[in-house]
């Protein structure tokens, strides 16, 4: 009895233990969901993706359960607590300040990447004590880096790029992170020095402070970081010598040190680190010479020392490994011949050495390079002619030379040198050359006739050479030609009349000191976008023709050192133009300083009021056509909106709604009651402008609706995102772009109506494992070739052409055949022509927008191509490149495809396959080229893609 007492003791107790610990476990769930709960609901943003963060009821019972593991984002381990929380890109938009990290103690893995979280960074992070991956990048965190986050012992990874942090490092922030790993803190404002501490970080394998403020000099103590492979601190305001301690860094491979005030010399040591495969030093303030021992460096592809003030020799054996991809010292003070190991360097693809002393004969010191893309040798002292060898550098795209067979040949830049010899007549017969600069040179005999091809020319100078015979008229056929110098040279006879039909030019128009004669050509007053013209210095006769009062823009000009006579325009131009602009001529006259005034007799006064009279009368009736013009076309628009807004489906429905080309019968009630009057949970995503909601009708049909959020104050119809869209949509059909079906401009609501497309955005397919792994290489490559089709339907089908502006993984869709369709025309804009401004405020997706839209504003349809080229390496490496786009080319054209590049979920593709996969990346690079003229067509991508 005893015996039995003591085990059904026994047993009682057992149980009251797993009670206490249920309860314990159970109350701990409940405090974690409550704890994420609570920051959902601070959010201002973010409900449609973090809609599963809610209290569940268990099925066939009135159970509720709170554990969290099934939300979205979140993972768990065996026991039920949380371990990851991954929300990458979700739109989140808010503060940390409110999340309890205190009662997340399990975390490991934390990356709220890509959201537009703002706030400081919460000291409560500091008590993961079991955080190995924190993932800030790419939000608006501002403050300094709390001193708590020392105390995350376990951290392997750091990245916290891209914010407004700002402040000084605390030194005692890299007391015992001694597993860290990876350590990026670029682009935010941190200032003072990089504390000497951080060579406790001796485990560090990347260092990423670039583009901020930090001052002072690099600490040698980043010598003891012997596992370093990337150190970057470019963009700041370092100071002082580089440390000989770097020299320690044997496993370095790429050193970025741009863009400070570095000075001293490059320290020999520098030249022993082996494995250095990019060595980027551009400027800075160093001196002296270049270490010889460079040529040693057995892995170098990238050294980049432009604009300092080094001397000396160049590396003579800088490609004696043969991997040498960009050679760029321009702008420093080296002397000497070209490095022999050059003249046989195959992997060369950009050669600049500009803006020197260097000597030589460049026909005998270069060879062949059949991977050249871009060559500049302007700017100093060579010597020698043109080789016909270089026609031979077949994937040439900006290098001189007589080229018939260089298609790809865009820029040319020889200036400055002492080039003799005659221009070649292939030269000027290249199809895709746009600027073309030999100025400064001792080149002779007649520009050859054949540069009337240069269809894209729009930039020639030939200034300065002893070019001799007439202008050729042909060149009145380089219509885009916005700049034009010819000046300092021989040429005799009239200018040609044809040069008034280069009504782009823009910049300049200079045929100053030659030996022209005959009168100026009144056709020169169709060149209405002129800034600038200089005729001076030749032997011009005749009168300026009145007619280039018309010139509009011009504010520059001089007729000095002609024979000119007669009267001088009146417009505000000439009259503001200085006395000397004018001085030295036959017999000038009119109301211009320093000119005598001009003697009008009756007759000609006559004359002259009718001549005045006749040319008001025809300035009225252009007015009243233009104006006229504008009306009718007015009138047309007007009607056509007001025929799209009456249009009906159904009896039923008021004159709000209208639907192109659907099958069956809609109306507003319809879409309404499909919704449930647009209840959450019907909500699919959101965007800046709207939500987008999932709608099935009675019928069976299911659509995607657009929902637009009201604008306090405006009526929709007038808001530029739905108008535009509509605007678009219209006007497009294709397999590739999502079918719009019509739009609905109510009161209360107003939205565009869309084909449905199942498997949802590409952006949200990658970061899911399961289906970024169903999306294997076959079917990432046919995504790419469905997303490129449409671009080249928008640029090269429509009239005008339209360009997108945001293509981006979230705005393509995949169907349930995976197939792409491109959505959302919110920010599209119709392609004026070459004579129109095509200027806009900046539109599109942060990591997807071409570079040169910040600085020009200039929509063209290269911008769609740069954002196709990102998008394209996010397909391949199952991720957006971010920062890594300059390295992924570099990764590809070291041929390092399948190690560094491809998504590493999937296996590694067939041989066939993966030459699909090897040619879509080279496209893809080829997309993300700095000089959007020399990117391909969309066009050309397209029919490289179409299966064979």
């Amino acid at each position: 009895m005893a015996a039995t007492f003591n085990k059904n003791s026994l047993s009682l107790v057992m149980l009251g233990f797993w009670v206490l610990v249920s309860l314990k476990t159970e109350a701990g769930l409940s405090s974690q969901a409550e704890a994420l709960l609570k920051w959902k609901a601070s959010l201002e943003s973010g409900g449609a993706i973090l809609s599963s963060w809610r209290i569940a009821t268990q099925p066939n019972t009135t159970a509720r359960t709170s554990s969290p593991c099934n939300w979205t984002g979140i993972t768990c381990n065996k026991d039920g607590s949380v371990t990851e929380m991954k929300l990458p890109e979700a739109g989140l938009h808010g503060k940390l300040d409110n999340l309890d990290f205190s009662l997340l103690l399990d975390l490991v893995h934390l990356n709220l990447s890509y959201n537009k979280l703002n706030g400081s960074i919460p000291k409560q992070i500091g008590t993961l004590s079991k955080l190995a991956h924190l993932d800030l990048s790419s939000n608006s965190l501002s403050g300094s880096l709390p001193q708590s986050l020392s105390n995350l012992t376990s951290i392997v990874l750091l990245y916290i790029p891209d914010n407004l942090i700002s402040g000084e490092l605390d030194p005692r922030l890299f007391s015992s992170w001694t597993r860290l790993t990876y350590f990026e803190l670029q682009n935010n404002q941190l200032t003072g020095r990089i504390p000497a501490e951080i060579g406790n970080l001796t485990n560090l394998k990347e260092l990423a402070l670039l583009k901020n403020q930090f001052s002072g000099p690099i600490p040698s103590e980043i010598g003891n970081l012997k596992n370093l492979e990337a150190l970057a601190l470019s963009t700041n305001h370092l100071v002082g010598p580089i440390p000989t301690s770097l020299g320690n860094l044997t496993e370095l491979k790429t050193l970025f040190l741009t863009n400070n005030q570095i000075s001293g010399s490059i320290p020999p040591p520098i030249a022993t680190l082996r494995k250095l495969t990019i060595l980027t030093l551009f400027e800075n303030r160093l001196s002296g010479s270049v270490p010889q021992g460079l040529g040693n460096l057995s892995s170098l592809y990238v050294l980049d020392v432009h604009k300092n003030n080094l001397s000396g020799y160049l590396p003579q054996q800088v490609c004696r490994a043969g991997k040498l991809g960009y050679f760029i010292m321009s702008q420093n003070q080296f002397m000497g011949p070209i490095p022999k190991s050059l003249r046989n360097c195959s992997t060369l693809l950009r050669l600049r050495l500009d803006g020197n002393q260097l000597t030589g004969r460049i026909d005998e010191d270069l060879g062949v390079h059949p991977n050249l893309e871009y060559i500049d040798l302007s700017y100093n002292r060579f010597e020698g002619e043109l080789s016909s060898n270089w026609g031979r550098f077949q994937n040439l795209t900006a290098i001189p030379a007589e080229f018939g067979q260089l298609t790809l040949l865009g820029l040319l830049d020889l200036s400055s040198n002492q080039l003799v010899g005659e221009i070649p007549k292939q030269l000027v017969a290249l199809p895709s050359l746009f600027n073309l600069t030999l100025r400064d040179n001792q080149l002779s005999g007649q520009v050859p006739l054949e540069i009337g091809g240069l269809s894209d020319l729009e930039f020639l100078d030939l200034s300065s050479n002893k070019l001799t015979g007439p202008i050729p008229d042909q060149l009145g056929l380089c219509t885009k030609l916005s700049y034009l110098s010819l000046s300092k040279n021989y040429f005799q006879g009239k200018i040609p009349y044809r040069i008034g039909n280069l009504v782009a030019l823009q910049e300049l128009l200079d045929l100053s000191q030659n030996s022209l004669t005959g009168g100026i050509p009144p056709q020169l007053a169709n060149l209405k976008m002129l800034v600038k013209l200089n005729l001076s210095h030749n032997q011009l006769t005749g009168s300026i023709p009145l007619s280039l009062s018309e010139m509009v823009s011009l504010s520059d000009m001089d007729f000095s050192y002609n024979d000119l006579v007669g009267s001088v325009p009146t417009t505000k131009a000439f009259l503001q133009a200085p006395p000397e602009a004018f001085s030295n001529n036959k017999d000038l006259c009119g109301e211009i300083h320093g000119l005598p005034p001009c003697i009008i007799n009756p007759t000609h006064k006559g004359h002259r009021r009718k001549l005045v009279i006749a040319i008001v009368a025809s300035l009225l009736a252009i007015l009243f056509l233009v104006s006229a013009s504008v009306g009718i076309i007015s009138l047309f628009r007007r009607k056509r909106l007001m025929r799209l807004k009456k249009e009906e489906i159904s009896s039923n429905c008021e004159d709000h709604f209208s639907v192109l080309n659907f099958d069956g019968k809609i109306c507003y009630e319809d879409i309404v009651e499909a919704t449930n009057d647009f209840d959450s949970k019907y909500c699919i995503g959101v965007g800046g402008c709207g939500s987008v909601y999932r709608a099935e009708l009675q019928s069976g049909q299911v659509l995607a609706i657009k929902k637009f959020h009201p604008i306090q104050g405006e009526e929709l119809e007038n808001t530029k995102s739905f108008e535009n869209e509509i605007q678009v949509l219209t006007e497009i059909r294709h397999r590739n772009i999502v079918k719009f079906h019509g739009f609905c401009s109510h009161r209360k609501h107003s939205f565009l109506v869309y084909d449905y497309i199942e498997r949802g955005s590409l952006a949200d397919i990658l970061r899911n494992e399961a289906e970024a792994r169903e999306l294997n290489w076959e079917k990432r490559v046919n995504v790419v070739r469905g997303v490129a089709h449409a671009p080249s339907y928008l640029h090269h089908d429509c009239m005008p052409p339209i360009i997108h502006r945001d293509i981006s993984s979230k705005n393509v869709l995949l169907d349930s055949e995976l197939e792409a369709h491109i959505a959302d025309f919110g920010t599209a804009k119709f392609l004026k022509s070459a004579a129109s401004s095509n200027w806009s405020a900046l539109a599109g997706t942060y990591g997807y927008v071409a570079p040169e839209l910040a600085y020009t504003m200039n929509v063209t349809e290269k911008c769609d191509v740069y954002s196709f080229g990102v998008l394209t390496l996010e397909v391949i490496m199952g991720e957006h490149p971010g920062e890594l786009i300059p390295t992924v080319s570099l990764s590809v054209e070291q041929g390092s495809l399948l190690k560094d590049v491809l998504d590493q979920r999937l296996t590694s593709p067939s041989e066939q396959v993966g030459k699909k996969v090897d040619s879509v990346l080279m496209l893809a690079i080829a997309c993300l080229h700095a000089n959007p003229q020399l990117r391909p067509t969309m066009q050309y991508v397209s029919q490289q893609l179409i299966p064979t």
